[in-house]
């Protein structure tokens, strides 16, 4: 379903969502719109001083004097500098208001993704997250500040122009205003249609990041197959699929103005026919005329403006609605309201009957019946055929996911009754693809543990087996290593991850296939440090390559069953059951 398609969230839901976000502001707020009142004064005092010129250079015009003419001369410029002074508060605090509630916004929606589990990354993409981040909440911070102010603005002028103008004539009035319920009708007809364009046109700028991210990241494997032509079909269709929207946008766009401008002149000529007809017949003072004119203009240049920024108007409300929707995502896996801390591990960890299927294919079982105690301190391999969840139960561990049958117990807790905090803290993750951060070596080593020392970072590198060749990088421990550490080899940042990992230093470790990516060499030093990092610690090793696992104090084989086989190697290779005919398989 398209994103614009989806049921929309009522607008008064949807501002009061957004009003805490300006309590926070009120003084601002307050003022700003003491600003705004302030610059409707020049304007709406105006028509008054041309009607009292007006009617007394027509009744009595030898009452006008140079001194009357400057009184008033001298009262409107005072309004001018005073129209000058809230514009220019209004611009300046009314920015700095809606600048301050994008920051807050932008805190508050970065801190629940922190908080959402792998399963809602899993069916999201990165682009869209990226969209919602920062052009969703700018469109935000803009109709923020704007909106109240121009709305408000409006408001003012349309009440006090309707009090004045049913002084001057009430009839005239009344037809003029007789018009506006017809005109919100319509008007209400074309806003639907431009909000939903609107969230369409996000969501299509949204799939737009997604595939540009994923297209510039994967650059090398498009050049490598040379496929440019068909990212660029791909790329073609997300464009040709962004202008559909904005075509479909902008045609709402233009029925909305079109019926402004029809209504706007149907109140000039009721006021130019009327108005004449009375003036006729001196049943409407000249200067009542003129002033009726500019205050007119006066409303409809309210009406033009709440136009104007409806088009903002529309575009803030369709961010804070996709703000709300990222928000009302409710994190899977959360702290128990009595959830303790997990210190002082020993690395026991237990699993009983354990099993999950993701929440999206429950007629999937990923994992059945996992009975298991690992003692603490050693080191289990986990093998078995593609598919048959090996990442899945380590990724239990951590609560990545959290088991659908039975549960984990470490050091004979129940791991939901833990924070996630200080159960993460306790457990290491080596993984086969690497993800260094933008940044130097000392910062992608130091994200093990922020607060060690510069010291200890180096010895874990020297621990993990990354001194050597991080000296001879141009500037050692602080060279800039790239987006996602591009400019390293597979060899190098994997030694950092491990790095990171002896910084960390966890009493329960998963190494998850951390060598099936690497050449034999890399591969052989890797071992080496992988060996210094298990020791004393319960570990957990997912191996692509059964090699690698000879020395295992205990290996699963697992399928689709379950735990079909454990033992250690020879135990294993002597039944000569699954494991010995993979062996024989991924060593021959």
């Amino acid at each position: 379903m398209r994103d614009g398609q989806e049921r929309q969230m009522p607008v008064g839901k949807l501002i009061g969502r957004f009003t805490p976000y300006f309590g926070r502001y009120k003084g601002m707020l307050a003022f700003d719109l003491f600003c705004a009142a302030l610059t409707t004064v020049c304007e709406i005092v105006f028509p008054l001083i041309v009607r009292a010129v007006t009617n007394r250079a027509m009744t009595a015009p030898g009452e006008i004097t140079v001194a009357w003419v400057l009184r008033l001369g001298l009262l409107y410029l005072l309004l001018r500098v005073i129209d000058a002074a809230g514009a220019y508060w209004m611009q300046s605090r009314g920015h700095f208001m809606g600048a301050r509630i994008e920051r807050d916004m932008r805190a508050d929606l970065f801190e629940h993704l922190q908080k959402l589990s792998f399963t809602f990354y899993n069916n999201t993409k990165v682009g869209q997250l990226m969209a919602r981040l920062t052009s969703d909440l700018f469109e935000i911070a803009e109709f923020a500040h704007h909106c109240p102010e121009e709305f408000f603005i409006a408001s003012v002028k349309i009440l006090v122009s309707f009090t004045i103008l049913v002084r001057m004539n009430v009839w005239m009035t009344v037809m003029i205003f007789l018009l506006v319920p017809f005109m919100i009708v319509l008007l209400r007809h074309f806003n639907r249609k431009m909000r939903t364009e609107f969230k369409n046109c996000r969501h299509e700028v949204g799939e737009m990041n997604a595939r540009i991210e994923d297209s510039l990241l994967g650059v090398r494997v498009v050049q490598s197959f040379a496929n440019e032509e068909v990212e660029l079909d791909k790329f073609g269709k997300n464009n040709g699929s962004i202008l559909r929207t904005k075509v479909r946008q902008y045609t709402a766009m233009a029925g909305f103005g079109t019926v402004t401008r029809v209504f706007e002149g149907l109140m000039y000529i009721v006021v130019l026919v009327t108005g004449a007809i009375l003036l006729g017949r001196g049943e409407l003072l000249a200067g009542d005329y003129v002033a009726y004119l500019l205050f007119v203009g006066t409303l409809i240049n309210s009406i033009r403006r709440i136009v104007d920024y409806m088009e903002q108007f529309q575009r803030g409300l369709t961010g804070l609605e996709r703000f709300c929707e990222i928000m009302d995502v409710e994190p899977e896996i959360a702290d128990d309201p009595d959830a303790r801390e997990l210190s002082s591990v020993t690395g026991e960890v237990t699993f009983r009957n354990v099993g999950f299927h993701y929440a999206d294919d429950r007629e999937h079982q990923v994992l059945s019946r996992i009975s298991e105690t690992v003692a603490p301190g050693t080191n289990v391999a986990i093998v078995g055929p593609s598919g048959s969840g090996k990442t899945t139960l380590c990724s239990l561990i951590p609560r990545f996911y959290d088991t659908t049958e039975g549960i984990i117990t470490i050091d004979g807790q129940d791991i939901r009754k833990l924070t996630r905090k200080s159960l993460r803290r306790q457990i290491g993750v080596v993984q086969q693809e690497v993800y260094l951060f933008s940044g130097t070596v000392m910062e992608n080593i130091l994200y093990g543990r922020p607060d060690a020392s510069r010291e200890e970072a180096i010895e874990a590198a020297k621990r993990a087996g990354a001194d050597e060749f991080i000296q001879k990088l141009p500037d050692g421990y602080d060279t800039y290593i790239g987006e996602r550490g591009v400019k390293l080899s597979g060899g190098q940042k994997q030694r950092i991850s491990i790095a990171r990992v002896f910084l960390k230093d966890p009493p329960i470790l998963i190494l998850d296939e951390a060598t099936s990516a690497l050449d034999n060499e890399s591969e052989h030093y890797i071992q080496k440090s992988l060996y210094e990092l298990a020791r004393g610690r319960t570990t957990f090793t997912i191996a692509h390559r059964l090699t690698t696992i000879r020395n295992a104090d205990v290996i699963w084989v697992l399928t689709e069953q379950g735990i079909e086989e454990k033992g250690n190697h020879q135990e294993l290779m002597d039944k000569k059951g699954l494991y010995s005919e993979m062996y024989q398989l991924y060593s021959a």
